[in-house]
Formats: structure tokens, sequence, C-alpha cells
């Protein structure tokens, strides 16, 4: 958590003295189910302890100011009126798009001025723009007098993300986000926006997250590359299973059968990611509710090599650190979570072999690539509050 006494200053210099509020919402790590919740699978996200916090004030006159304590020069002054001009990428539209989404559903939005301080590493996939988006609609409905459940802040902060950004992201990032549960995991089915809170009994293990730091420079062009290609595999499946609506609505059996229809050999590989790995997170809720760790641990291993060899969205930096990490003694399994092409890897890891870990993955990985990774020991957290 930031120094909420040297945030106040910050918060004072920029707006000048009064009272204020302290909001949080955690990023997420996916522990499995990577890149199907836009083809209608499961996925089992958690959130985590780190992630955004804004500190906030009312204002009477129809402005939303908004900065950042660790990007000088990047405040955003805009008028509630005026917030369909600020539409795109730039700094500060993943807040007002909530904003404009929380208008468009009644909610009387005030003018505020917002200061946002993160301890989540912002484009590591970890959901940092999910939960910058999620801890702005928690904010704004506590100042508004209004309130709404996880999954409709959810629904509502990727619809802002959508429409307003112009990112097509699935639900998985703003769910997990709104609605973590301490101990737990989601099982969240994508295509019903239905969850399941899955209690993690780790038993001994560590959830622990290491930051490539290579900067994910492909992520976004591959990422629509990939859904266009996972559309394609349906559109030429559904020629003859007219009523099938997601790919994760197979079995691998199924598939299999039905694989002529995909004559090309690229989208092939997308599909049978697409479900095997979405047959891989209910075989996984099923050996954690058994206590199988080490049986947990073997399928994001499964998931890693799926990802790398017919998702083809890993790239040397992952591919490394899970390589290095999967090798260690006490480490039960690791692989990359997110986008892709950098970011983030999680690795189940014993507590006592924790620091050990960390210390010659960390070495390993530099001398592999040549870049210093970063690695956050973690648990499962609960959702958007109040501090």
């Amino acid at each position: 958590m930031p120094d909420r006494d040297q945030m106040k200053r910050q918060f004072e210099t920029l707006y000048g003295p009064g009272e204020t509020r302290l909001f949080f919402a955690p990023g997420r790590v996916n522990l499995i189910g990577e890149h199907i919740d836009y083809n209608g699978g499961y996925v089992l996200p958690a959130a985590i302890e780190q992630g955004n916090y804004v500190m906030v004030r009312p204002r009477q006159d129809g402005v939303v100011n908004l900065a950042a304590d660790d990007l000088p020069g990047t405040a955003v002054s805009c008028r509630l009126s005026e917030l369909d001009s600020r539409r795109g990428r730039e700094w500060g539209s993943y807040q007002l798009g909530v904003l404009d989404e929380l208008i468009r559903a009644g909610v009387p939005v005030r003018g505020m001025d917002m200061l946002f301080s993160a301890t989540l590493p912002f484009g590591s996939g970890l959901s940092s723009s999910a939960s910058i988006e999620v801890v702005t609609a928690t904010a704004a409905l506590a100042l508004a007098g209004a309130s709404m459940n996880g999954t409709e802040i959810a629904l509502l902060t990727q619809r802002a993300e959508n429409s307003f950004v112009g990112v097509n992201c699935g639900i998985m990032d703003q769910f997990a986000c709104a609605n973590g549960r301490e101990g737990c995991g989601m099982l969240l089915d994508c295509a019903a926006v239905r969850c399941e809170q899955i209690p993690l009994h780790l038993d001994g293990y560590s959830i622990v997250i290491g930051n490539t730091r290579k900067k994910r420079g492909l992520a976004d062009s591959k990422y629509n590359e990939r859904r266009a290609e996972c559309e394609a595999g349906l559109a030429a499946l559904r020629t003859k299973r007219k009523e099938l609506r997601n790919l994760c609505d197979l079995t691998e059996e199924e598939l299999e059968d039905l694989a002529p229809l995909i004559r090309d050999e690229t989208v092939y590989r997308r599909v049978l990611h697409a479900v095997s790995e979405n047959n891989r997170v209910v075989e996984s809720v099923l050996l954690l509710k058994k206590g199988d760790i080490e049986g947990f641990g073997k399928l994001l291993n499964a998931s890693h090599l799926s990802l790398r060899d017919l998702y083809e969205v890993t790239g040397p930096e992952l591919d490394a650190m899970t390589e290095s990490a999967r090798a260690y003694p006490g480490c039960a399994g690791s692989r990359m979570t997110g986008a892709g092409f950098g970011g983030c890897t999680v690795s189940l890891v014993k507590n006592e072999a924790v620091e050990g870990f960390i210390e010659t993955v960390s070495a390993q990985y530099e001398a592999a690539v040549g870049l210093h990774g970063e690695f956050y020991p973690t648990s499962a957290a609960a959702g958007p509050r109040e501090l």
C-alpha cells in the first residue's frame, strides 16, 4: 500500500486542502485458462494483493481531474459533459470511459479530483487497466451514493474499454478485479458470465508472479490476429455445426472429428489450443478440490506449452523464465499469464523454496535474455473496497 500521508500531501499540492477518501481495486493473475475468455471458455483467475489506489474528493462544477503519483506531466482535466471528446487510448481514457458508462447507466456521477497510485506494474499482464477501471467505478459510485454488484461493475467497465478506449477485451480481467475473494480463485464461465469461487487449498505452496519486464509490443496486434483466427475456425466449424456458439463448447473428441472442416493448419492450431485449454481449466478445478497441487502444476506446464506451440504467444523471455522455473526443485508448475509476448509468469512454489526459487530463476533468466526480472510472492485477495 502506498504511504497514505504522502499521497494526501501530493493530492493537496495538486488540488488544495480538504477531506479525501481512498479506494482500492486489485489486479489479477490468471492461474490457468489463457486466450479462451473470448472463445466462451472457462478461466481460473484470482485477484491479488497488488493493485491500484485512488484518492478522491468531489467537486461541484462537473469537472473531473485525473493525475497519477508516478506519472508527472500526464494530468487530465475534462468536463463530464465533454467526455466523448476523450475517446481513445491516451492516459485517462480508461477512467473517463468508466464515468461515461456510469452516466449512460443513470448514475448521478459527480465531478471529482482523483489521484491514482499503483502497486501493480503497468503492462505486465496483471490487469492494471482493468484494476484502474474497477477502482474508478468503485470510487465514482461511492461519491454518487449508488451501488452495483461485482458482475455489474465488471460488465460496465468491459463496455467502457471496448467502446470508449477501443480495446476489444473479454470479460475475465474486469470480472476478476471486481469479484475477488480472499483465498479463492474464480471459475468463470465467460460465455454465461457465471462464477464459482474455488478455495485455493495450496497446502504449503505459494503463488509467485515473475515479471519478465519485456514490453509487450506485439500483444495488441497479435491479440487481434488470434481473435480473427479463432473466428475463422468457428466459422468453418459452423458449416456443419450451425448451432455452435463458441469454440469452447466443443470437446477435444468432437474437434478431432470436425478437424477436416478447418483447412488452414494455423487456424486449426489456434482452435486446438482453445479447446484443450478449456479442458485443462475444468480438470484443474477438480484437482484443486482434491488438494492435488502437483497435478495442478503439471496442467500449468501443459498450458504454457500449448500457448507456446499452438497459439504462439509466448516469446523467448516468457519461455526462458518458465523453463528455469519448472526446473527448480520445489516448483510444481509454471506458465505465462496474460496476453503474452512479454508480461508475467505464474508459478506454484513450495513455501520454504520461494527465496531460493526467486534468486536462482532471476539469475538464470538474466543470463538467458539479458533482462532483470522481478518477482512478487502473492496470494488470492479480496475485491475492490474503500480503505
